[in-house]
């Protein structure tokens, strides 16, 4: 497996293969996402922008099999810069990590700590915040579409050193499988201090 470190415009030719494992994987529990490819690539346009983005790109036999992508937040939706703005938090001191995607018959193989490591290790280097970020979808404990062998990856996101903030929560409206409109979701964040 090749894993590759790629940042602003050298993002742009994977943008389409990232919009599809995003609507492969966010598909699942607990994101339900069901989106669009068209509306992937206006989502991930931003990244290729950006000249401090990080696409940490899993390739196996030039199939993309893993992706994880970060950015400052200040570089992100004001949806989800707002929480810190409110209570005084800079969002250009916060590095904000998106989702990590891995195929199926890829995970437990160690890529998700790769990818948080990697993500981690970057935003030390740029040395221009305070913390890293990411903020998880909060679904009812007894959602229909919940699996019964689902494990939540708090667990996974504490021992890397992530903590959930209570006071930081945010909202972003997506469509549901099964939903005919889009509903408002609720996002907590999770917050890691970068020590010099």
């Amino acid at each position: 497996m090749e894993i590759r470190l790629l940042h602003g415009a050298a993002i742009a030719p994977f943008i389409t293969e990232l919009g599809h494992l995003r609507l492969q994987i966010l598909g699942e529990y607990p994101f339900l996402y069901d989106g669009t490819a068209l509306g992937e690539a206006d989502f991930l346009a931003g990244y290729p922008l950006c000249e401090r983005s990080l696409l940490v790109l899993a390739q196996e036999h030039g199939q993309v099999v893993g992706a994880s992508l970060g950015l400052p937040l200040s570089d992100m939706a004001d949806a989800l810069q707002e929480p810190f703005v409110a209570r005084g938090q800079d969002p250009a001191r916060v590095f904000y990590f998106a989702q990590s995607l891995v195929l199926p018959a890829y995970r437990g193989q160690g890529l998700g700590v790769r990818f948080f490591i990697e993500r981690e290790s970057y935003a030390h280097k740029l040395a221009d915040f305070d913390f890293c970020a990411f903020c998880s979808v909060e679904r009812p404990g007894a959602h229909p579409l919940r699996p019964a062998d689902f494990k939540p990856l708090d667990g996974f996101w504490r021992n890397r050193g992530f903590l959930r903030d209570s006071s930081l929560r945010s909202s972003w409206t997506w469509c549901d499988r099964g939903e005919q409109q889009a509903s408002e979701k609720i996002m907590s964040f999770w917050l890691k201090a970068l020590l010099r």
